[in-house]
């Protein structure tokens, strides 16, 4: 059984560190493991607040009671959570900070495929460069709403998509012979591996109130694999 990263927990709901990969609830099949499965052998009940991606990391959070699931759904749905991602995108942004605004529809022919589209639903994305890495920039998101694939659709539609992006970037898998200068392959090894090859986005932040009015911040830090890269960026990018 994998073992969670549990960053906050009461009575009332728990919120993990989830890892790229990992389902954040069952997909249809019910087949692999996912966060809430893991949760429901640890915990008995859990109910779904919100999602991640498969790929995304960071701060999920889960409700252990219906009253609690009720009353954090709700300020969700009300836009009181405040939500913070970071993420590597492609190439430099124009502006260092703005806002994107453009509404989100499922495509009509792909499923699962989400279009920017004026019939879509309202979409709001807050975005501010951190740090400029050569080919990528650290990026630092708000989101005000919680469309499916917001981040990614709107970074497309800028032309700057969340590296590793296998829908709405170019799913390129990030090697250091493309940002190193003189790479050589060590001896060990028959060929490079990639140094990221998943969605480079992350859930950094959540800051809310819970039920009984205490505010809570629950913070993940980059994983692993996206400081390893930036590591390397700051080291080679020039």
């Amino acid at each position: 059984m994998q073992k969670l990263d549990i960053l906050f927990e009461n009575e009332a709901f728990v919120a993990v560190n989830k890892p790229a990969g990992l389902l954040s609830i069952p997909d249809r099949e019910g087949k692999e493991q996912s966060i809430r499965s893991l949760l429901r052998e640890k915990y008995g009940n859990i109910f779904t607040v919100h999602r991640l991606d498969r790929d995304t990391s960071g701060v999920i959070l889960f409700a252990r009671d219906e009253a609690t699931h009720k009353y954090l759904s709700g300020i969700f749905e009300n836009r009181e959570v405040e939500k913070i991602y970071q993420g590597l995108v492609q190439g430099t942004l124009p502006q260092k900070q703005g806002s994107i605004d453009l509404p989100i529809m499922e495509h009509p022919v792909k499923p699962g495929v989400m279009v920017i589209n004026k019939h879509g639903k309202a979409s709001l994305t807050d975005y501010e460069v951190l740090e400029e890495l050569g080919l990528y920039s650290l990026v630092q998101f708000r989101i005000h709403t919680g469309r499916t694939h917001q981040i990614r659709v709107h970074m497309q539609s800028m032309g700057h998509s969340i590296v590793c992006d296998e829908t709405y970037g170019d799913a390129r898998p990030v090697f250091i012979s493309a940002i190193k200068r003189n790479y050589k392959l060590s001896r060990t090894e028959e060929q490079e591996r990639p140094i990221l090859s998943r969605l480079a986005l992350h859930s950094y932040l959540l800051h809310f109130t819970d039920a009984a009015g205490t505010a809570h911040t629950l913070e993940a830090p980059l994983p692993k694999d996206m400081r390893a890269l930036l590591a390397q960026l700051k080291k080679w990018a020039h």
